[in-house]
């Protein structure tokens, strides 16, 4: 084959390439749309569990680390969190899920990195969870503690959570995943989410070379 002319059959196969990619972005947005409805009504749901429970709560401590993962803040929890010596945040939800003005960061003097992802089924980029850990790293680094959160501090966060303990923490992805479900015991993933998780890992344990 010459270089730079296209293999044969390409010409055919691009229409279905770009049908797949139409029909990749149709389910994004119709997801989004299905996040968006739902979001107050589970916000409540957990809300009225956390009140009724003594053993559901809204943040928990990633145990050896200088971690919090845990469910979208309130305004009167931003205080609270600087009471336990949170000065950095990672927000994994999209604008209509933000609670917290980030005028209310500021003055608390608290950093936030705000990395939106789509709930239920999809997972941050490579570029965010790579940025993700390196604030959180960075954070530890300094003395600070972090605070990881998206909507219920299930999934999206946890998924950013166990790609900073890959990548920092030397575990394998299993043990991530066993570590943050033990530490949080309510954390699920959605099968792109772990897979995310998965190829996170293999991007840093690769050969050189």
């Amino acid at each position: 084959m010459v270089a730079g002319r296209p293999a044969r059959g390409k010409a055919s196969e691009e229409p279905s390439s770009s049908s797949a990619t139409t029909l990749d972005a149709a389910k994004h947005a119709a997801v989004g749309v299905g996040a968006r409805a739902l979001f107050y009504p589970t916000l409540a749901y957990s809300l009225a569990r956390y009140r009724l429970s003594s053993e559901f709560h809204w943040w928990n401590l990633i145990e050896g680390t200088h971690v919090y993962l845990g469910a979208v803040p309130f305004p009167s929890d931003v205080p609270r969190l600087h009471d336990l010596g949170v000065r950095d945040v990672v927000t994994l939800t999209e604008p209509y899920e933000r609670l917290v003005p980030k005028s209310l960061y500021i003055k608390h003097k608290m950093e936030n990195l705000v990395l939106p992802t789509t709930d239920y089924l999809y997972a941050p980029s490579k570029d965010d969870l790579c940025r993700a850990a390196a604030f959180i790293h960075s954070s530890g680094e300094r003395g600070r503690k972090t605070y990881v959160h998206c909507k219920a501090g299930r999934a999206r966060s946890a998924t950013v959570v166990m790609c900073y303990l890959v990548r920092y923490k030397g575990m394998t992805a299993k043990e991530a995943y066993d570590h943050v479900r033990w530490c949080r015991p309510r954390m699920s993933l959605a099968p792109a989410q772990w897979q995310a998780v998965q190829d996170f890992e293999d991007f840093y344990r690769r050969p050189a070379g």
